[in-house]
């Protein structure tokens, strides 16, 4: 007795010779595969062809500096208690005199670290970043053979100061215009601040 009063009865069709034999199946998957040879490829040749990506693409992060080449981060940690998968490392150190070219801040990460195969490219470390010196970019993490070589260090992660990597596709023109606006100490280098100090004087 059925429970739903929506049994259904179920024939057993003899199959036939042919059938059996499944051929009518093994001549419909090969003419499906024939057709594919004869469509557009969806596959491209990598690296020697890139494929176009996304603006909102998620890759390789990156350790900005200022405009005078100074290393923006300050080894807050924030980037790091941020992170859902604990990729991300740091040690921080005290900038000595005279190295004001080289860190933008009195503190600096002597030490930053990121391990790609924990990382989850969710980008909540740029979000949480007061000093906009991280970002993600349309770079893509290369492979290596060894869990050793995907702990990414300073070496990798900041940028060049005569190679620097565009990230304004990722942030707003309003946020692009304030960061314009030298008034504001969070867009002052070491030598917009010893202009300042000289004019006072």
């Amino acid at each position: 007795m059925s429970l739903s009063n929506r049994s259904v009865v179920v024939s057993k069709k003899e199959m036939s010779w042919s059938e059996r034999m499944y051929l009518p199946a093994i001549l419909g998957g090969m003419l499906i595969t024939i057709k594919h040879l004869f469509k557009r490829k969806p596959t491209i040749k990598y690296p020697e062809q890139v494929r176009e990506i996304a603006p909102v693409y998620r890759g390789q992060h990156v350790l900005k500096r200022d405009d005078a080449g100074a290393e923006r981060c300050t080894a807050c940690g924030l980037c790091a208690v941020a992170c859902p998968a604990e990729a991300i490392t740091m040690e921080s150190a005290e900038r000595n005199r005279g190295e004001e070219s080289l860190y933008r801040e009195e503190k600096y990460a002597r030490i930053y670290e990121i391990n790609m195969l924990r990382c989850i490219f969710c980008g909540l470390c740029e979000d949480a970043c007061p000093k906009e010196a991280i970002f993600l970019t349309d770079r893509i993490v290369p492979s290596s053979f060894t869990r050793g070589a995907e702990i990414f260090g300073k070496d990798k992660l900041v940028e060049a100061v005569a190679d620097r990597v565009d990230i304004s596709t990722r942030q707003r023109p309003e946020v692009l215009a304030f960061k314009q606006d030298k008034k504001h100490y969070h867009n002052q280098t070491h030598l917009d601040k010893k202009v300042i100090k000289s004019n006072h004087h």
